[in-house]
């Protein structure tokens, strides 16, 4: 049983489908990459997943348990974050306060979580007093991702996490998802730069129409010549 299976959803916005019957399974440790065209569906299935949108047909299976319409507040807990593209991390807070944030579901001792999640982003360490609205734009994504990361969870889903980053930390992103997944968090990315992102990928799936059009390995589909050819750019 995968930990998260997403099986034949259908969704949309106001009445009007944008999902058509999505199928997507991710595993501890996986890279899961959603890529495709604009309006393909991508976003709109982190939102599904994650209750921030109405499913009207299909199973959203996490760990067993259909979670499909449950609110993002008992998402949470259950192990899924949930990472936005834009609006991701609370400006006017320090570093160090947002990172405290994520971590609001805890009981326990999380200190020693928050002294990895330093290691992990070491941009940070050094600017963890510094409000959060005053740092690049790859620095604030790390933020995002770091918050994300304090509750503890089994999948980090995230949306465009490079989109209009610089090629440096585009690289550094995509190098502590890898570091991410390696920590046995399985990772779910909709990515606009898809090869790259591919090339990370143990689970691969391009969607058009809202549906499936090729699911595989990353690198399966970076080797297809149609995938290649429709979605990558020859």
């Amino acid at each position: 049983m995968a930990l998260l299976d997403v099986k034949g959803v259908h969704a949309g916005y106001g009445g009007a489908p944008v999902l058509n019957g999505v199928d997507i399974a991710i595993d501890a440790g996986d890279i899961g990459v959603i890529v495709g065209p604009n309006g393909a569906g991508k976003s709109t299935t982190l939102k599904a997943i994650f209750g921030l949108l109405k499913v009207s047909a299909g199973e959203i299976l996490l760990d067993g348990t259909d979670i499909a319409n449950s609110e993002p507040d008992r998402l949470v807990p259950m192990g899924l974050s949930f990472v936005p593209q834009e609006f991701n991390v609370f400006t006017s807070m320090s570093v160090n306060e947002n990172f405290e944030m994520g971590a609001y579901i805890r009981r326990d001792d999380f200190s020693g979580l928050l002294v990895s999640i330093y290691d992990m982003f070491p941009d940070l360490k050094a600017k963890r007093n510094q409000k959060a609205g005053e740092l690049s734009g790859g620095q604030r994504q790390m933020v995002a991702m770091g918050r994300a990361l304090m509750c503890g969870p089994k999948i980090l889903m995230l949306d465009e996490p490079s989109a209009g980053l610089s090629p440096r930390y585009m690289s550094e992103i995509f190098g502590q998802v890898t570091k991410i997944a390696q920590s046995g968090v399985a990772v779910l990315m909709v990515e606009q730069n898809a090869r790259q992102a591919l090339g990370l990928a143990s689970k691969g799936f391009v969607l058009a129409g809202g549906k499936n059009r090729f699911t595989g390995t990353g690198q399966e589909l970076l080797d297809d010549p149609e995938v290649a050819k429709s979605f990558l750019g020859g």
